[in-house]
């Protein structure tokens, strides 16, 4: 599986299979209303401190992001490391904010 650096795409294993993951704009407004925040700032304070059902929205969005529906929307049955899930998330952030090299 091929990521498209240019767009903002990673790829991540998560239970085992490679993902696309990208954050798009969709999927920061997903974030927002998921999380319950209101702008870039307040979402980066909140990043700081997520719990296991908060990174399950963000990782469902990025997933989105990506083209990876399916997984995306069963996350709550997926043998996903909690680990593994916050690694693929900022990896995701990273890569974004146009860093990741």
């Amino acid at each position: 599986m091929t990521a498209n650096g240019v767009r903002g795409e990673v790829t991540a294993t998560l239970a085992g299979v490679e993902r696309r993951l990208c954050l798009t704009l969709g999927a920061l407004a997903e974030i927002e209303t998921g999380l319950g925040v209101d702008g870039i700032g307040t979402l980066a304070e909140r990043l700081r401190t997520l719990s296991a059902r908060d990174l399950t929205v963000v990782l469902a969005a990025l997933l989105r992001g990506g083209g990876e529906l399916e997984l995306a929307g069963e996350l709550d049955r997926a043998a996903i490391a909690p680990g593994e899930a916050a690694e693929a998330v900022a990896k995701a952030f990273v890569a974004s904010s146009g860093q990741a090299g």
